[in-house]
């Protein structure tokens, strides 16, 4: 268990906010977490869990013991006649992790690829994108109960996967320390893709039947067009959720604005893009101080350099605010805003 004071969390979150760790303790076992819950003084001290910190906004310095995850380690735990299931270290990258199962004939997970942060961080945000969510490719995890230093297996219904949600930000947070994730990928492979830019991509390349590596490929292309790279422009990826509407206020709403963006969901409510609506607003590009609005993806918001995370919510309460006087819709943030 490595013990450190004063840590800068700048390279720490993928926003490149300025905050200070007061005590930071590296987590790279089961076993340390069990020495911090064994500790004399960290034992009882608030503590925050920290993964890639590619989903978070820090607005202060913190007094609360930062656990960094960053328990490594990949493997395929079985082979079975439906499905490979295979297992990752918290602390992994998400993307490496993505393009490491393809590499072992094991696909499933390429519609999720680049997708910043750690695969510890994946299911408390139940992380989707171009049609899957991780709900639909999960299987199990691992954690240790902060209270008790116990370890504790926990299943899909333990987990209580919603829309961008999970129990690990609710009743489960700060409780569990989650050290490795298990996913099952389903055989024979079936390719997800049933978005417009991949279908758009399908015709471009006049690919009808691609494979997991060609799907995995065109994920990333379309990521990178209209996405910024967290290394080059501070950010914490879609910044907003997309709001999910009865189908009465959808119709309210394309009454008023017949050309905005919607998809019915498989429960019968409709979900609205949240990009569209914010540069329905006119808020694409703008900047706030030394935050602003990506000009490729009104959803992102950025780090035009040296912002701090004041900027950052300021500007996300403009945009807000501005949603709701045109729409009635209120936002809510992805990220979680410390």
């Amino acid at each position: 268990m490595q013990i450190e004071s004063g840590v800068s969390l700048k390279p720490y979150n993928s926003f490149g906010l300025p905050a200070v760790a007061q005590t930071l303790v590296r987590i790279t076992a089961d076993a340390d977490v069990r020495r911090v819950v064994d500790h004399a003084e960290l034992g009882t001290a608030p503590k925050f869990i920290l993964g890639g910190g590619s989903n978070i906004v820090l607005t202060r310095d913190m007094p609360q013991v930062v656990l960094k995850v960053e328990v490594m380690g990949r493997r395929i735990v079985e082979e079975r006649a439906n499905a490979w299931i295979v297992e990752a270290g918290a602390g992994e990258n998400w993307h490496d992790f993505v393009t490491w199962t393809l590499a072992q004939g094991c696909p499933g997970l390429e519609n999720l690829a680049l997708i910043p942060g750690t695969v510890g961080a994946s299911p408390v945000q139940n992380i989707g994108a171009y049609g899957i969510e991780l709900k639909d490719r999960f299987d199990s995890l691992e954690g240790v109960d902060l209270l008790t230093g116990r370890t504790v297996t926990l299943g899909a219904e333990m987990c209580k996967f919603g829309y961008r949600d999970s129990e690990f930000k609710h009743s489960l947070a700060g409780r569990v320390l989650i050290t490795r994730v298990r996913f099952r990928l389903p055989k024979p492979w079936q390719p997800v893709l049933g978005y417009l830019e991949i279908e758009r991509k399908m015709n471009d390349t006049g690919i009808g039947r691609p494979t997991p590596q060609q799907v995995y490929e065109w994920i990333i292309g379309i990521r990178r067009a209209k996405l910024p790279d967290p290394a080059v422009v501070g950010n914490a990826g879609s910044f907003f959720k997309n709001p999910v509407v009865t189908p009465e206020q959808c119709r309210d709403i394309i009454g008023r604005d017949p050309e905005i963006v919607h998809y019915p969901m498989p429960d019968g409510t409709m979900k609205l893009a949240a990009g569209w609506m914010i540069d329905a607003c006119g808020w694409k590009g703008k900047t706030v101080g030394r935050a602003g609005v990506y000009e490729k993806q009104a959803l992102v918001l950025v780090n035009r350099g040296g912002a701090i995370g004041s900027e950052v919510m300021t500007l996300a309460r403009a945009i807000q605010e501005s949603v709701y006087g045109r729409f009635g819709i209120r936002l809510e943030p992805e990220p979680v805003v410390v």
